[in-house]
């Protein structure tokens, strides 16, 4: 249990000095010297006494009525230390004999061996003179890398060292001849609390000086024992305040729990350094150099450290780091792998002098240097990045006194401290964007050279993307540690701060351009940007060869956003702060128990007080209460405290705590459990849990670069190296281009070829970066239009010049003169052939190409060319027919995929192989002349718009389930852009979120367990509801896109969820949940408690609606009316027919308004319409043409949508219908040919458009006009 307790402020306490003995000893070194005060010797520090928790004996604990408590202690291992003699002064003469030791038990993470010369860094002496006490900062590192953090206190205290001088009156040293010497307090904690805890030993320090000598050992203990006591706040807005008279303290905490606390002035390193030096100090933490801060202050140099180790967040230091190194140490700065080290300035031309290869950082100069040359050779941050610091830099108010100039004073010191710290976390939370911000412009874009499913980076794609000027820098940065560190969580999709703002600067063009076009082209906004800025580019034609990389300065000023001129947005947080109770005088283990049950006292207050609204509050309320429960025994109390967590916020669940306690129940706790439906639930679902784990592998945690592949490629390697080069993810397609590269009986890919392929892809790619084109084209084309093919200079019948093409349409740059030739766009396409012109006594090969826009036929004589654009042409021409009859943009953007395919195909083969393996990839062309089926027209005229969910993912998901949320007016851009959203359910616990003013991709993946969803619901404009096939109902937060709520009371597939309409403002809101094992459960969405809950006893519990206060449950075998006490009221009844199989319904519709009941079987082509006042009476039927079963319905307006499964096996033919019921003829009024696999979801956005979604075959949403 121990070791799963999460650790509290204090990990160890230690005072440190020289022993009497030692004393002494330096005494009579020094007086046979003549005087001390001329040159004092320089003594050894050591360990005088360590206070490590717990501070209550076990022997009181046993005697204590009750169950015994859990203790805040690690694994221990021993320390020997010389043992002091009790009760004898720093100059008392010791009595003779060995010397006594003693075995001290300390946590095992410190290491007491080297603490004292850490603490003693400029080394530790005697002086006539009292020194100013002084604080410095300590970091320590095991061999895995975890941190641990001390503050070290240095006071001075007199001592003598003669017996004929000394006179002690009351324990208090005369005023006689004083000698002074330093002691230490190092408070060791496994958080990074700076601020905090150098106030608490300057708390402690005020009780040191005006106490006795003798009692100074106490006072330390009883320090160290309300330390202690204190627990660490949980990630979130809420702190932690304690007193420690006469200060107060108070404890911040992590914002998430993937970011680091933080407790310094973060502005530091900005009024030590310039713009320039901390832009250098941070390449050389980013390129891994050895790195050594000089200071004269010991204090500045772990600040300075930890300051630039959060600057970098989320990316993470992987090598040493000992930011105050003492004199004897100096030595590891020779060690020959990085590191970041701190020495005194005394050592800097030493150091320097002694070493290569290192960065010297001055703070106290603010300079940044080499040690093996006159300037660094660090390379610059790229330049967009840098100017973004600059700029943002500048906005920055460093100096507190500018601040609170026209303020007035205070006279409490704890006032005027909360206003400073209000101030400077202010502050903090501004150089933490503006740092943030610095990290994601010099990384932006590694995404898109990322393989999610085969884990794979390809560095040398993303190095051609960056600019010339930049390549030294991401050279030396992607080799890093810390940059594979941080490829890791990009591949893991962590949801950090670094995703968060990437995400949220993406403009809605940006993700538009995301959405339909992954083939990196620049577009006519592209270009107008570039040639307004870059006017001295050379211009290039496309299509001739591959452009010098080097000349690519567009490339900077197209990653350039608006960020620089835009304010950075921050999202003002609203802190809590909890107070502790005070200490008791006297921390026995009874007042240590009296403590718990105060703070416990304290929490239930503070839950009581809370808004029900402010779950997140809640939960930090929740987890110290479960924390403090656990340690003073109360499991069952504990176990509650984490179960009402787990509803609020299952992101700060401590489930190995949890399964420690479920472990340690005694036989009368765990029948207390049996007892309490809830906990039993809990420790059911832990114990579940832990057997699973064994079973669960390991998810893959390496990253690989892309590699070329050494041998022949059977299909399935084939696919994989597709994949991972970035060129293509669809699975189809690629089979498709298997087919058009694979040679011979055993149909391989040769690792040339494909070399050949991958090489001509790139260049391609690269050389439309540099296209230019006259003003007057890119004026008459759409600002999201793409140059992707550009033909040589050819004879047509509109002059002599080049075609282009476009995802649009095609046009002619004519040779000699700027201008802008309209040849046609690709939906005007009437015909497209080939044929030859002559020429003399030659035929030269020609491509023919009629629009229903002009009356003439366009002729290009291509000549070699002209198969490969016969070929490209026919295709868009196909996809473009395709896409505008089935409003589906994605056709156009796939058939232009296969279009550059072709191009790549044909340029990598040779001439006679090449046109009959392009001709492999026309698939839009194909099914144009094997089954040219025309869309219906009543399909046609309903039909708005599809869009596809599974665009980001190397094959098509089944669609689920489909939300759609409204709007909400007036939001501020802090807490969401307030557009419309639907939310969409995949396979495997994959939710997609769309905005539903453009279609755009909002969030392509928010995880929600591993299994099926199968039911969503809008609660509020902050939260969405997911029933999952794994028994848990999953709660999404709209604002940060993310799942932190679970409710697990449900056993089995949670199937359907259904809100309760408020009856006035006061009233609770209920909503009702149901699974297939006829369990349904009644919530208060506020606290998300359980209300109440029935079982209803039927064959599968599918679905469930609310009419006038009467639940109606559709099940297998019937559909019920039922009581929302759980008591059936009607009920109608499947008959099954024996002549035929069995059926079951899939799904009704509650029409009280007019009397009727509408029901709908899986396996049956017809509806069944009931009478509400008499379900005796024959139901009437409604029959749906060519239909196998209906999957779901839908009511809007007058209208009945229902989605079927048809009857049809054609794989290219709707299977999928949508057939629209007028309610009042009871007739099916339209017949909707929607998908090309069953429909599987259906929803209606304000009764103005349905949406549906399909299984995999077609995995598409399709949005529907709703009359």
């Amino acid at each position: 249990m121990e070791d799963h307790l999460p650790p509290g402020l204090l990990e160890a306490c230690v005072v440190l000095g020289a022993t009497s003995d030692k004393l002494k000893e330096a005494y009579q070194v020094g007086r046979h010297q003549q005087g001390i005060g001329a040159e004092s010797p320089v003594l050894e520090a050591e360990v005088l006494q360590v206070h490590v928790p717990p501070f209550e004996s076990r022997e009181k604990a046993v005697d204590c009525a009750g169950p015994a408590a859990f203790s805040r202690v690690q694994r221990r291992r021993s320390f020997i230390k010389k043992k002091e003699r009790p009760a004898v002064l720093p100059g008392d003469p010791c009595p003779g004999g060995e010397e006594a030791t003693q075995d001290i038990s300390v946590p095992k993470d410190i290491d007491l061996v080297g603490l004292p010369q850490l603490c003693f860094p400029g080394g530790l002496t005697i002086w006539s003179d009292p020194k100013e006490p002084c604080f410095h900062f300590l970091v320590f590192t095991d061999v895995l890398g975890n941190q641990t953090h001390g503050v070290v206190l240095q006071y001075c205290r007199p001592v003598q060292l003669f017996q004929e001088s000394s006179l002690q009156q009351n324990g208090h040293w005369s005023k006689g001849s004083r000698l002074y010497t330093a002691y230490g307090v190092c408070v060791i904690s496994k958080y990074p609390y700076y601020t905090a805890l150098r106030d608490c030993l300057s708390c402690l320090l005020s009780q040191l000086k005006h106490c006795r000598i003798t009692d100074s050992d106490q006072r330390v203990k009883e320090f160290s024992a309300k330390l202690a006591l204190v627990p660490i706040p949980p990630p979130g807005d809420l702190h932690v305040v304690f007193n420690l008279s006469p200060l107060v303290i108070v404890l911040p905490s992590r914002e998430d729990r993937y970011h680091p606390v933080v407790d310094l002035d973060l502005h530091l390193p900005f009024l030590c350094f310039q713009t320039r030096e901390l832009l250098q100090i941070i390449t050389a933490i980013l390129t891994e150099r050895r790195i050594v801060f000089f200071s004269g202050d010991w204090a500045r140099l772990t600040l300075m450290a930890e300051c630039f180790m959060l600057y970098i967040h989320p990316l993470r230091w992987q090598h040493p780091l000992v930011p105050a190194l003492s004199h004897q140490m100096l030595d590891f700065v020779m060690a020959p792998t990085a590191f970041l080290m701190g020495c005194h300035l005394c050592h800097f031309e030493e150091v320097s002098a002694e070493t290569d290869d290192l960065i010297l950082i001055n703070i106290d100069d603010g300079t940044v240097s080499s040690s093996s040359s006159e300037h660094t050779d660090l390379p610059a941050v790229p330049s967009y990045a840098a100017e973004s610091f600059r700029t943002r830099r500048r906005g920055l108010q460093l100096h507190y006194d500018l601040e609170v100039s026209q303020q007035g004073g205070s006279t409490s010191v704890n006032e005027l401290r909360a206003q400073r710290r209000h101030w400077q976390q202010r502050l903090n939370l501004q150089i933490q964007n503006i740092t943030l911000e610095l990290i994601v412009n010099i990384f932006r874009g590694v995404a898109d050279h990322l393989n999610f499913e085969h884990r794979v980076f390809n560095s040398q794609e993303f190095l051609k993307s960056r600019d010339p000027s930049d390549q030294l820098f991401y050279k030396e940065v992607l080799e890093s540690h810390i940059f594979h560190s941080f490829l890791k969580d990009r591949l893991n999709q962590k949801m950090d701060a670094y995703t968060r703002m990437e995400q949220s600067s993406h403009s809605e063009t940006q993700k538009m351009k995301v959405m339909i076009d992954n083939l990196r082209r620049p577009t006519m906004k592209d270009i107008v940007r570039r040639s307004s800025s870059s006017e001295n580019c050379v211009n290039r034609r496309l299509g001739t060869s591959l452009p010098n990389l080097r000349e690519e300065s567009h490339l900077s000023i197209l990653r350039q956003t608006s960020l620089i001129e835009t304010p950075l947005k921050i999202r003002q947080k609203h802190i809590k702060q909890f107070k502790l109770p005070d200490f008791h005088p006297h921390l026995s283990y009874q007042y240590v128990q009296d403590y718990y049950t105060d703070l416990i006292g304290l929490l239930g207050k503070a839950i009581s007080f809370a808004p029900r609204d402010d779950s997140s509050l809640l939960a930090r309320y929740y987890y110290l209460r479960g924390v403090v429960n656990t340690m003073c025994g109360r499991r069952l109390d504990a176990l509650s405290d984490f179960q009402s967590l787990n509803h609020t916020d299952v992101e700060i669940f401590p489930a190995a705590l949890v399964r420690a306690l479920v472990d340690s129940l005694q036989h009368e706790e765990q029948a207390q459990v049996d007892r309490r439906p809830e906990l039993k639930r809990l420790v059911c679902r832990v114990k579940t849990s832990e057997s699973g784990d064994d079973t669960v592998q390991p998810t893959s945690d390496h990253v690989r670069k892309f590699e070329m592949p050494k041998t022949s490629m059977p299909l399935e390697d084939f696919v994989t190296h597709v994949q991972q080069s970035g060129i293509v993810r669809d699975v189809g397609t690629i089979h498709r281009l298997f087919d058009a590269l694979s040679v011979g009986p055993e149909k391989e890919v040769d690792p040339a070829v494909f070399r050949m392929f991958y090489t001509f892809w790139k260049e391609t790619e690269a050389e439309a970066q540099d296209v230019h084109l006259p003003a007057e084209a890119v004026e008459q084309l759409d600002h999201s239009e793409c140059v992707y093919k550009l033909s040589c200079s050819v004879k047509t019948s509109y002059g002599v010049g080049k075609i282009a093409m476009t995802q649009k349409r095609l046009f002619l740059l004519p040779d000699g003169r700027r201008g802008f030739v309209d040849i046609t766009k690709f939906r005007d396409i009437v015909e497209v052939k080939t044929s030859s012109a002559q020429f003399l006594l030659l035929r030269i090969p020609s491509l023919r190409i009629k629009s229903s826009r002009k009356k003439e036929i366009f002729e290009a004589n291509l000549k070699s060319e002209c198969d490969l654009w016969s070929l490209m042409v026919k295709e868009m021409w196909a996809g473009r027919k395709m896409a505008d009859d089935h409003k589906d943009p994605q056709h156009m953007q796939q058939a232009l995929t296969n279009v550059l395919l072709m191009d790549t195909v044909v340029g990598c083969l040779p001439p006679q192989k090449g046109i009959s393996a392009a001709s492999k990839l026309a698939y839009y062309d194909r099914m144009r002349q094997e089954e040219p089926t025309a869309v219906p027209k009543t399909t046609s005229e309903t039909l708005k718009h599809r869009i596809n969910p599974s665009l980001h993912l190397p094959s098509q998901q089944t669609v689920d389930g489909l939300l759609y949320t409204p709007g909400q007016l007036g939001k501020s851009d802090m807490e969401g852009d307030g557009n419309p959203k639907l939310w969409c359910a995949l396979s495997h616990g994959r939710v997609v979120v769309f905005d539903a003013a453009s279609w755009s991709t909002k969030h392509n993946c928010i995880q929600v367990g591993q299994l099926p969803l199968r039911c969503m619901l809008g609660m509020d404009p902050e939260q969405v509801w997911v029933g999952s096939q794994d028994s848990t109902i999953y709660i999404i937060n709209t604002r940060s896109m993310s799942c932190h709520k679970q409710l697990t009371e449900h056993r089995s597939e949670v199937t359907d969820l259904v809100l309760e309409d408020r009856h006035d403002m006061y009233s609770q809101t209920l909503a009702y949940s149901c699974s297939l094992d006829g369990q349904v459960i009644v919530w208060d969405v506020s606290t998300l408690k359980m209300r109440r809950q029935f079982y209803l006893s039927c064959d599968k519990l599918t679905s469930m609606q609310l009419y006038n206060r009467a639940l109606w449950c559709c099940a297998h075998d019937c559909i019920m009316e039922v009581r929302k006490t759980g008591v059936v009221q009607r009920k109608i009844c499947m008959q099954q027919d024996p002549a035929h199989p069995p059926s079951h319904f899939s799904g009704f519709i509650v029409y009280l308004e007019r009397d009727q009941i509408w029901t709908s079987c899986a396996d049956s082509p017809e509806l069944c319409v009931w009478h509400s006042d008499n379900l005796q009476k024959p139901a009437q039927r409604i029959e749906l043409p060519d239909s196998a079963g209906v999957t779901c319905m839908l009511r809007v307006k007058n209208q009945i949508w229902v989605g079927c499964r048809s009857s049809s096996d054609s794989q290219t033919q709707a299977v999928g219908k949508i057939f629209v019921v007028d309610v009042g003829q009871a007739a099916v009024e339209k017949e909707l040919l929607a998908h090309t696999d069953s429909v599987r979801a259906l929803c209606s956005a304000e009764d103005r458009y349905v949406l549906s979604g399909s299984a995999c075959l077609d995995g598409k949403i399709a949005i529907w006009k709703v009359e």
